[in-house]
């Protein structure tokens, strides 16, 4: 039986994860996390029954206890919550789902508590790399990658050649193409409209901006021990090859799928056994060409500042992640526009006081620094 947790429930990948545990007897879900889908939250506890349930705010806690009182589950709230879901003692493997900064002391917790780790929380790793896998590998801990790339690198991975390169792969968003000055004018609805992929608001506008790959490129720096020079971004506008591992004979190795995130969380949950997720496959009868491309790093500035922070290190890759959600919250808000998001990003990795090996304490302090001086700019 495999005993899992999901930080981030009711989420995108959050429930994907739970249509996995539906196709699969035997998998129990012993705690759930949600930030404020209350409702959602209801229905998936009452389905899958868990030990344990978090939510953020602690009045929809209280709610949320008046509701499943005629059930036994522990009801907790806030970051004491999210923890308690990662830590949850039945648990074997976690699911980090959540969107942001916020997974990373619960990922910390889970990782000193002994739980594996099926990572879909790409900021985890960007901010706190540094932190995260060499604990993991002192503890013995697995991370499974959950990101479509970043688990399509570690099934081509051969344990006998390491890596040359890394080839990951990006549709492009929906503005691939564009020019700098066709981007001044896209609205949040453009933005939202991603031509391959389902996922959620934040995760397709960081897409549409193509700094969502910037950040993959440190991801995957971290998980798989490369330098960012030995990262190169392919744009496959299909979205079949979901990345590709070259070796030092220029062998190429790719990982092709449907765009359907099931298969890599399902993969991340039961590796290395392949279990039946649908009947949808790449058809070569019908799939006639794969198209593939540069990105414009002129136009797509937040992907140049991307691997820009990421060559630097330290806390650079914090403060424009931190940026880059409180820019992306704003757009969606729409206060401000789609291109004022690199900018914004720009400002404020220029500004800050680097900081070469940041700690914990560090990276929780610099996340707020960083709000606080964009909340002062004025555009």
């Amino acid at each position: 039986m495999k005993k899992i947790s999901i930080l981030g429930s009711t989420g995108s990948i959050g429930t994907q994860t739970l249509d996995i545990a539906r196709l699969n007897q035997d998998v129990d879900v012993v705690a759930l996390s949600a930030h404020k889908n209350i409702d959602l939250l209801e229905k998936q506890i009452r389905e899958f029954k868990p030990q344990i349930v978090a939510i953020w705010e602690e009045s929809d806690a209280e709610l949320l206890s008046k509701r499943i009182k005629d059930l036994d589950v522990k009801v907790y709230f806030g970051m004491e919550g999210l923890i308690k879901v990662t830590t949850a003692d039945a648990a074997d493997i976690v699911v980090t789902a959540v969107v942001g900064m916020i997974g990373i002391e619960p990922t910390i917790a889970a990782i000193k508590a002994g739980k594996d780790i099926a990572l879909a929380n790409k900021e985890t790793l960007v901010c706190a790399g540094h932190i995260i896998m060499p604990l993991a590998k002192d503890m013995g801990i697995n991370i499974y990658p959950v990101d479509s790339e970043h688990s399509a690198i570690f099934q081509c991975l051969d344990k006998h050649n390491p890596i040359k390169k890394i080839l990951l792969t990006a549709s492009g968003g929906p503005f691939r193409g564009f020019s700098k000055e066709e981007l001044q004018n896209v609205t949040l609805e453009d933005a939202l409209k991603h031509p391959n992929w389902s996922m959620g608001k934040k995760i397709t506008i960081d897409s549409a901006t193509m700094i969502n790959k910037g950040l993959e490129i440190i991801e995957a720096s971290h998980l798989f021990d490369v330098n960012i020079d030995d990262i190169e971004v392919v744009i496959q506008k299909e979205s079949i090859i979901h990345s590709m591992v070259e070796f030092k004979d220029n062998g190429i190795i790719a990982q092709l799928g449907t765009p359907d995130m099931k298969l890599p969380i399902s993969y991340a949950i039961f590796y290395p056994e392949r279990r039946y997720i649908s009947d949808d496959r790449v058809d070569f009868n019908v799939l006639s060409t794969l198209n593939f491309s540069k990105p414009d790093l002129d136009v797509f500035e937040g992907l140049k500042l991307a691997i820009l922070a990421g060559k630097k290190g330290g806390s650079a890759p914090t403060v424009l992640n931190a940026a880059n959600e409180w820019a992306v919250d704003k757009f969606l808000n729409k206060k401000i526009r789609f291109v004022d998001i690199p900018y914004l990003i720009g400002l404020a990795v220029e500004n800050h006081k680097f900081t070469e090996n940041p700690s914990l304490e560090d990276i929780l302090y610099l996340k707020q620094w960083t709000e606080d001086y964009l909340e002062r700019i004025k555009i």
